[in-house]
Protein backbone atom coordinates (compact mmCIF):
# COMPACT_ATOMS: atom_id res chain seq x y z
CA UNK A 1 0.00 0.00 0.00
CA UNK A 2 0.98 3.55 -1.42
CA UNK A 3 0.83 6.49 1.45
CA UNK A 4 -2.62 7.91 1.81
CA UNK A 5 -0.99 11.22 0.40
CA UNK A 6 1.97 11.63 -2.06
CA UNK A 7 3.93 13.75 -3.97
CA UNK A 8 4.60 11.88 -7.26
CA UNK A 9 6.40 12.87 -10.86
CA UNK A 10 4.36 16.38 -10.40
CA UNK A 11 1.19 15.00 -8.86
CA UNK A 12 -0.56 14.51 -6.16
CA UNK A 13 -1.33 10.61 -5.40
CA UNK A 14 -4.16 9.19 -3.39
CA UNK A 15 -5.64 6.31 -2.26
CA UNK A 16 -9.37 6.50 -3.13
CA UNK A 17 -11.30 5.62 0.32
CA UNK A 18 -14.33 5.82 -1.16
CA UNK A 19 -13.57 2.18 -2.75
CA UNK A 20 -11.99 0.79 0.20
CA UNK A 21 -12.13 -2.28 1.68
CA UNK A 22 -13.12 -3.39 -1.85
CA UNK A 23 -10.60 -1.93 -4.12
CA UNK A 24 -7.73 -0.06 -3.59
CA UNK A 25 -7.81 2.41 -6.40
CA UNK A 26 -5.47 5.48 -6.30
CA UNK A 27 -6.49 8.84 -7.50
CA UNK A 28 -3.73 10.57 -9.64
CA UNK A 29 -4.37 14.79 -9.41
CA UNK A 30 -2.97 16.52 -11.89
CA UNK A 31 -4.18 19.77 -11.05
CA UNK A 32 -5.25 21.59 -8.09
CA UNK A 33 -9.00 21.67 -8.80
CA UNK A 34 -8.35 17.65 -8.98
CA UNK A 35 -7.33 17.77 -5.18
CA UNK A 36 -10.24 20.13 -4.09
CA UNK A 37 -12.68 16.70 -5.97
CA UNK A 38 -10.54 14.51 -3.81
CA UNK A 39 -11.31 16.60 -0.62
CA UNK A 40 -15.27 17.63 -0.74
CA UNK A 41 -15.60 13.56 -1.79
CA UNK A 42 -13.80 12.29 0.82
CA UNK A 43 -11.68 10.51 -1.59
CA UNK A 44 -9.48 11.99 1.01
CA UNK A 45 -10.71 12.09 4.70
CA UNK A 46 -9.28 12.57 7.77
CA UNK A 47 -8.49 15.98 9.34
CA UNK A 48 -4.69 15.43 8.92
CA UNK A 49 -4.61 13.77 5.84
CA UNK A 50 -6.88 16.56 4.16
CA UNK A 51 -3.98 19.06 5.46
CA UNK A 52 -1.39 17.09 3.82
CA UNK A 53 -3.67 17.01 1.36
CA UNK A 54 -4.08 20.92 0.91
CA UNK A 55 -0.54 21.52 1.17
CA UNK A 56 0.33 19.67 -1.92
CA UNK A 57 -2.23 20.96 -3.46
CA UNK A 58 -0.87 24.63 -3.17
CA UNK A 59 2.08 23.12 -4.43
CA UNK A 60 0.70 21.42 -7.42
CA UNK A 61 -1.49 24.52 -8.17
CA UNK A 62 2.40 26.06 -8.45
CA UNK A 63 4.08 23.79 -10.11
CA UNK A 64 1.35 24.02 -12.84
CA UNK A 65 0.99 27.74 -13.12
CA UNK A 66 1.20 29.11 -16.42
CA UNK A 67 1.75 32.01 -15.64
CA UNK A 68 5.73 33.20 -15.83
CA UNK A 69 4.82 37.16 -14.67
CA UNK A 70 5.13 37.38 -10.55
CA UNK A 71 1.85 39.52 -10.40
CA UNK A 72 0.16 36.83 -12.63
CA UNK A 73 1.58 33.99 -10.81
CA UNK A 74 0.32 35.06 -7.47
CA UNK A 75 -3.08 36.16 -8.48
CA UNK A 76 -3.26 31.99 -9.70
CA UNK A 77 -2.06 30.97 -6.24
CA UNK A 78 -4.39 33.63 -4.74
CA UNK A 79 -7.41 31.77 -6.24
CA UNK A 80 -6.22 28.41 -5.82
CA UNK A 81 -6.02 28.41 -1.99
CA UNK A 82 -9.06 30.30 -1.98
CA UNK A 83 -10.81 27.30 -3.74
CA UNK A 84 -8.70 24.48 -1.53
CA UNK A 85 -10.02 26.80 1.41
CA UNK A 86 -13.63 26.47 0.36
CA UNK A 87 -13.70 22.77 -0.46
CA UNK A 88 -15.03 21.64 3.22
CA UNK A 89 -15.78 23.86 6.41
CA UNK A 90 -15.14 22.02 9.71
CA UNK A 91 -11.65 20.06 9.59
CA UNK A 92 -8.99 23.24 11.03
CA UNK A 93 -6.33 21.21 9.51
CA UNK A 94 -7.00 22.31 5.95
CA UNK A 95 -7.10 25.92 6.97
CA UNK A 96 -3.50 25.76 9.28
CA UNK A 97 -2.35 23.89 6.05
CA UNK A 98 -3.11 26.88 3.82
CA UNK A 99 -1.98 29.25 6.12
CA UNK A 100 1.56 27.98 6.29
CA UNK A 101 2.09 27.18 2.77
CA UNK A 102 0.38 31.11 2.07
CA UNK A 103 2.94 32.51 5.00
CA UNK A 104 5.74 30.40 3.24
CA UNK A 105 4.49 31.77 0.21
CA UNK A 106 4.75 35.27 1.09
CA UNK A 107 8.10 34.74 2.97
CA UNK A 108 9.63 34.05 0.07
CA UNK A 109 7.95 36.46 -2.84
CA UNK A 110 11.34 38.21 -3.81
CA UNK A 111 12.64 35.04 -5.42
CA UNK A 112 12.38 34.27 -8.97
CA UNK A 113 9.23 31.94 -9.93
CA UNK A 114 10.43 29.24 -10.62
CA UNK A 115 12.27 29.05 -7.29
CA UNK A 116 9.43 30.00 -5.00
CA UNK A 117 7.44 26.74 -7.14
CA UNK A 118 10.48 24.62 -5.47
CA UNK A 119 10.22 26.01 -2.12
CA UNK A 120 6.55 25.36 -1.99
CA UNK A 121 7.14 21.78 -2.74
CA UNK A 122 9.75 21.39 -0.11
CA UNK A 123 7.09 23.12 2.79
CA UNK A 124 4.85 20.91 1.69
CA UNK A 125 6.85 17.70 2.11
CA UNK A 126 7.70 18.97 5.45
CA UNK A 127 4.43 19.43 6.02
CA UNK A 128 3.65 15.76 5.66
CA UNK A 129 7.07 14.57 7.57
CA UNK A 130 5.95 16.58 10.29
CA UNK A 131 2.29 14.73 10.37
CA UNK A 132 4.32 11.55 10.26
CA UNK A 133 6.96 12.44 13.57
CA UNK A 134 3.48 13.69 15.42
CA UNK A 135 1.85 10.83 14.92
CA UNK A 136 4.37 8.72 16.60
CA UNK A 137 4.72 11.09 19.12
CA UNK A 138 1.04 11.27 19.97
CA UNK A 139 0.61 7.25 19.71
CA UNK A 140 3.20 7.01 22.62
CA UNK A 141 1.80 9.28 24.55
CA UNK A 142 -2.00 7.91 23.78
CA UNK A 143 -0.97 4.40 24.62
CA UNK A 144 0.44 4.95 28.27
CA UNK A 145 -3.34 5.50 29.09
CA UNK A 146 -4.68 1.81 28.79
CA UNK A 147 -3.61 -1.09 30.53
CA UNK A 148 -3.03 -4.83 29.42
CA UNK A 149 -6.11 -6.74 28.45
CA UNK A 150 -8.82 -3.30 28.26
CA UNK A 151 -11.03 -3.13 25.37
CA UNK A 152 -11.56 -0.06 23.79
CA UNK A 153 -14.23 1.40 21.49
CA UNK A 154 -13.82 3.67 18.76
CA UNK A 155 -15.47 5.57 16.04
CA UNK A 156 -14.68 6.54 12.51
CA UNK A 157 -11.32 6.16 10.77
CA UNK A 158 -8.03 8.20 12.29
CA UNK A 159 -5.89 5.45 11.26
CA UNK A 160 -3.00 5.65 8.28
CA UNK A 161 -6.08 6.58 6.31
CA UNK A 162 -6.54 9.75 7.69
CA UNK A 163 -3.01 11.12 8.42
CA UNK A 164 0.31 10.92 6.75
CA UNK A 165 1.62 8.12 9.63
CA UNK A 166 0.00 5.80 11.56
CA UNK A 167 -2.85 8.09 12.42
CA UNK A 168 -4.41 9.25 15.68
CA UNK A 169 -6.73 7.55 17.53
CA UNK A 170 -5.99 4.56 15.25
CA UNK A 171 -2.47 5.19 16.29
CA UNK A 172 -2.57 5.30 20.02
CA UNK A 173 -4.11 1.91 19.78
CA UNK A 174 -2.13 0.13 17.10
CA UNK A 175 1.18 1.37 19.54
CA UNK A 176 -0.52 -0.21 22.44
CA UNK A 177 -0.88 -3.32 20.58
CA UNK A 178 3.01 -3.34 19.31
CA UNK A 179 3.77 -2.39 22.91
CA UNK A 180 1.97 -6.27 23.32
CA UNK A 181 -0.63 -4.98 25.95
CA UNK A 182 -3.27 -7.47 24.14
CA UNK A 183 -6.01 -4.62 23.83
CA UNK A 184 -9.05 -5.40 21.87
CA UNK A 185 -11.16 -3.19 19.81
CA UNK A 186 -14.89 -2.41 19.40
CA UNK A 187 -15.31 -0.31 16.00
CA UNK A 188 -18.57 1.44 15.11
CA UNK A 189 -19.59 1.29 11.66
CA UNK A 190 -20.53 5.45 11.60
CA UNK A 191 -22.92 5.92 9.66
CA UNK A 192 -24.21 6.71 6.77
CA UNK A 193 -20.96 6.51 5.18
CA UNK A 194 -19.49 3.63 7.17
CA UNK A 195 -16.00 4.86 7.88
CA UNK A 196 -15.94 2.77 10.75
CA UNK A 197 -16.77 -1.01 8.60
CA UNK A 198 -15.17 -0.29 5.57
CA UNK A 199 -11.82 1.31 6.63
CA UNK A 200 -11.30 1.03 10.21
CA UNK A 201 -12.16 -2.64 9.97
CA UNK A 202 -9.87 -3.16 7.18
CA UNK A 203 -6.91 -0.82 9.21
CA UNK A 204 -7.57 -3.11 12.23
CA UNK A 205 -7.31 -6.42 10.21
CA UNK A 206 -4.23 -5.49 8.50
CA UNK A 207 -2.51 -4.26 11.87
CA UNK A 208 -3.78 -8.23 13.53
CA UNK A 209 -5.62 -5.96 15.87
CA UNK A 210 -8.39 -8.46 17.80
CA UNK A 211 -11.46 -6.12 17.28
CA UNK A 212 -15.47 -6.29 17.15
CA UNK A 213 -17.41 -4.70 14.77
CA UNK A 214 -20.82 -2.63 15.57
CA UNK A 215 -23.89 -0.74 14.46
CA UNK A 216 -23.88 2.70 16.28
CA UNK A 217 -27.05 2.07 17.74
CA UNK A 218 -25.44 -1.02 19.52
CA UNK A 219 -22.98 1.43 21.36
CA UNK A 220 -25.09 1.83 24.62
CA UNK A 221 -25.91 -1.87 25.29
CA UNK A 222 -22.39 -3.19 24.65
CA UNK A 223 -21.40 -0.39 27.01
CA UNK A 224 -23.67 -1.44 29.72
CA UNK A 225 -21.76 -5.12 29.62
CA UNK A 226 -18.66 -3.38 31.63
CA UNK A 227 -15.83 -4.40 29.69
CA UNK A 228 -15.50 -1.33 27.39
CA UNK A 229 -12.59 0.44 29.77
CA UNK A 230 -12.03 3.44 27.37
CA UNK A 231 -13.39 5.09 23.93
CA UNK A 232 -11.30 7.40 22.00
CA UNK A 233 -11.70 9.38 19.14
CA UNK A 234 -9.97 11.76 16.65
CA UNK A 235 -10.82 15.49 16.12
CA UNK A 236 -11.32 17.64 13.00
CA UNK A 237 -11.46 21.25 15.24
CA UNK A 238 -11.24 21.68 18.94
CA UNK A 239 -11.52 24.81 20.45
CA UNK A 240 -9.74 26.70 23.28
CA UNK A 241 -12.48 25.38 25.82
CA UNK A 242 -11.47 21.98 24.77
CA UNK A 243 -14.61 21.11 22.85
CA UNK A 244 -14.32 19.03 19.84
CA UNK A 245 -15.87 18.93 16.59
CA UNK A 246 -15.80 15.02 14.81
CA UNK A 247 -17.15 12.17 13.11
CA UNK A 248 -21.39 12.88 13.79
CA UNK A 249 -22.29 10.04 16.84
CA UNK A 250 -19.12 10.64 18.65
CA UNK A 251 -20.89 13.23 21.11
CA UNK A 252 -23.39 10.54 21.74
CA UNK A 253 -20.47 7.84 22.79
CA UNK A 254 -18.93 10.79 24.84
CA UNK A 255 -22.47 11.11 26.49
CA UNK A 256 -22.68 7.00 27.31
CA UNK A 257 -19.21 7.10 28.34
CA UNK A 258 -20.25 9.22 31.04
CA UNK A 259 -23.03 7.09 31.86
CA UNK A 260 -21.18 4.51 32.76
CA UNK A 261 -17.80 5.96 34.17
CA UNK A 262 -15.48 5.00 31.15
CA UNK A 263 -13.22 7.68 30.26
CA UNK A 264 -13.48 9.33 27.26
CA UNK A 265 -10.33 10.56 25.29
CA UNK A 266 -9.59 12.88 22.17
CA UNK A 267 -6.16 12.52 20.39
CA UNK A 268 -5.38 15.10 17.24
CA UNK A 269 -2.17 17.17 16.96
CA UNK A 270 -2.13 20.42 18.03
CA UNK A 271 -2.77 21.93 14.41
CA UNK A 272 -6.60 20.33 14.99
CA UNK A 273 -6.67 22.88 17.99
CA UNK A 274 -7.95 26.61 17.07
CA UNK A 275 -7.74 28.81 20.19
CA UNK A 276 -9.38 31.39 17.82
CA UNK A 277 -12.76 29.76 18.79
CA UNK A 278 -13.85 30.01 22.19
CA UNK A 279 -16.06 27.09 22.11
CA UNK A 280 -17.53 24.66 19.96
CA UNK A 281 -20.69 26.54 19.12
CA UNK A 282 -18.56 28.65 16.95
CA UNK A 283 -17.22 25.41 14.86
CA UNK A 284 -19.27 25.56 11.54
CA UNK A 285 -20.69 22.10 10.75
CA UNK A 286 -20.99 20.46 7.39
CA UNK A 287 -24.15 19.87 6.02
CA UNK A 288 -23.77 17.12 3.34
CA UNK A 289 -26.25 15.89 0.54
CA UNK A 290 -29.16 13.81 1.35
CA UNK A 291 -28.19 10.44 -0.78
CA UNK A 292 -25.32 9.63 1.93
CA UNK A 293 -28.67 9.05 4.27
CA UNK A 294 -30.93 7.71 1.44
CA UNK A 295 -28.81 4.93 -0.39
CA UNK A 296 -26.12 2.59 0.03
CA UNK A 297 -23.79 2.32 -2.39
CA UNK A 298 -26.16 3.28 -4.95
CA UNK A 299 -29.00 1.42 -3.82
CA UNK A 300 -32.55 3.73 -2.97
CA UNK A 301 -32.92 2.56 1.33
CA UNK A 302 -35.39 5.25 1.72
CA UNK A 303 -38.61 6.36 0.30
CA UNK A 304 -37.98 9.07 -2.49
CA UNK A 305 -38.22 12.79 -2.32
CA UNK A 306 -38.31 13.04 1.51
CA UNK A 307 -36.12 15.23 3.49
CA UNK A 308 -33.12 14.34 5.44
CA UNK A 309 -31.05 16.07 8.07
CA UNK A 310 -27.28 15.04 7.32
CA UNK A 311 -24.51 16.61 9.57
CA UNK A 312 -21.18 15.31 8.97
CA UNK A 313 -20.14 16.44 12.49
CA UNK A 314 -21.07 16.85 15.93
CA UNK A 315 -19.39 18.71 19.14
CA UNK A 316 -18.59 17.24 22.54
CA UNK A 317 -18.62 19.28 25.31
CA UNK A 318 -15.57 19.28 27.01
CA UNK A 319 -16.88 18.59 30.30
CA UNK A 320 -17.42 14.97 28.81
CA UNK A 321 -13.65 14.63 27.76
CA UNK A 322 -11.32 12.84 29.83
CA UNK A 323 -8.37 13.88 28.73
CA UNK A 324 -6.71 15.24 25.20
CA UNK A 325 -4.03 13.52 23.32
CA UNK A 326 -1.28 15.41 21.92
CA UNK A 327 2.05 15.32 20.32
CA UNK A 328 2.76 17.32 23.28
CA UNK A 329 1.54 15.19 25.99
CA UNK A 330 -1.82 14.19 27.39
CA UNK A 331 -3.74 17.36 28.04
CA UNK A 332 -6.73 17.72 31.12
CA UNK A 333 -9.24 19.95 31.91
CA UNK A 334 -9.56 22.56 32.91
CA UNK A 335 -8.68 22.96 28.92
CA UNK A 336 -8.82 27.11 29.05
CA UNK A 337 -5.70 27.05 31.17
CA UNK A 338 -4.03 23.83 29.73
CA UNK A 339 -4.29 23.76 25.94
CA UNK A 340 -2.47 27.16 25.59
CA UNK A 341 0.32 25.89 27.54
CA UNK A 342 1.16 22.90 24.95
CA UNK A 343 1.64 26.33 22.62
Amino acid sequence: MLPTVAWKNNTVVMIDQRKLPGKEIYFKCKNYKEVVYCIKTLAVRGAPAIGVSAAYGVALAAVKAKAKEKIKFFNEMAYAIAELRASRPTAVNLFWALDRMTAKLISIENMPVEKIKKELLKEANLIEKQDIAINTKMAKNGAKLFKKGETIMTICNTGVLAAAGVGTAFGVLNEAHKQGKKINVVACETRPLLQGSRLTAWELKRAGIPFRLITDNMSCYIMSKGFIKGVIAGADRITANGDTANKIGTYMLAVLAKNFKIPFYICAPKSTIDLKLNSGKLIPIEERKSTEVTELHGVKTAPKGIKVYNPAFDVTPNELIAGIITEAGVVRPPYLKNLKKIF
